[in-house]
């Protein structure tokens, strides 16, 4: 939610309501109390239910510290790598838990996670003119950033901009899976990152939908034989092995 220069109600005050006034000025929010009108969100950190429930009155969505029974939206942990946001929310199940997910994903996230991103912002209409057909260009833009690409997110880079302009279009190729278990968590890591991938599946046998939820919503799906000639992008051929 975009929050620039819009009002917010924070009620309570001490070492809770300072983190959750810096978090919204952070975002932009104008801090209020609760007597001004306008507002549309409210963090109410000293659990006071009198002030949940005349400010729910006014139609304004809340979150309750520490309550999450009453909160109408949760405050997630978040690791910025500006203009890169990345938010760890639990639904108010435990804020420890998200906190320290953050932690570990912090140290695998670059420092300059941010500069690929405007990089690829600032390129878009390069990108758009070198590749028209918007499937050629995600392919081709997949290709840069997978794993061990030339712009691995999770490396750091000095010149983004140059492995941009040297981006091709991705050959097209063929993949088979055996699957033998209903169980996505039985997938391997290869399975589950092609699944991640694929533009079409070729389903032979009766591949359970739990497996297939584990592929792009937008990928098409066909049953019959696989073609030998691979069509452009990731076509999977996944075959069901189990008795």
């Amino acid at each position: 939610m975009r929050l620039d220069g819009r009002p917010v109600v924070l009620i309570g005050d001490g070492p809770v309501a300072d983190a959750k006034r810096r978090l919204l000025e952070r975002a932009g929010a104008v801090i209020v109390g609760e007597a001004v009108d306008g507002a549309i969100l409210g963090v109410v950190a000293n659990g006071d239910e009198s002030a949940v429930e005349r400010l729910r009155a006014r139609g304004v969505l809340l979150n309750v510290v520490d309550r999450p029974e009453l909160c109408d939206f949760t405050l997630p942990a978040i690791i910025d790598r500006d203009p890169v946001l990345i938010a760890i929310g639990t639904g108010g199940a435990s804020a420890g838990l998200a906190a320290a997910l953050r932690q570990r994903l912090e140290s695998l996230l670059p420092a300059g996670l941010g500069r690929l991103a405007c990089a690829l912002s600032d390129a878009r209409a390069q990108l758009r003119a070198r590749f028209p057909d918007i499937d050629v260009r995600r392919r081709a833009i997949g290709g840069l950033l997978a794993a061990g690409g030339p712009l691995d997110p999770l490396a750091d880079h000095a010149d983004p901009a140059a492995a941009i302009a040297a981006a091709e279009a991705a050959p097209g190729r063929i993949e088979r899976i055996e699957i033998g278990s209903a169980d996505p968590e039985a997938l391997s890591l290869r399975a589950a990152r092609l699944l991640g991938l694929a533009d079409r599946l070729y389903v032979e046998g009766a591949v359970p939908e739990s497996i297939l939820a584990r592929a792009r919503a937008d990928a098409h799906r066909m049953a019959g034989p696989c073609p030998r000639v691979p069509a452009p992008g990731l076509t999977l051929l996944l075959v069901w092995t189990a008795p």
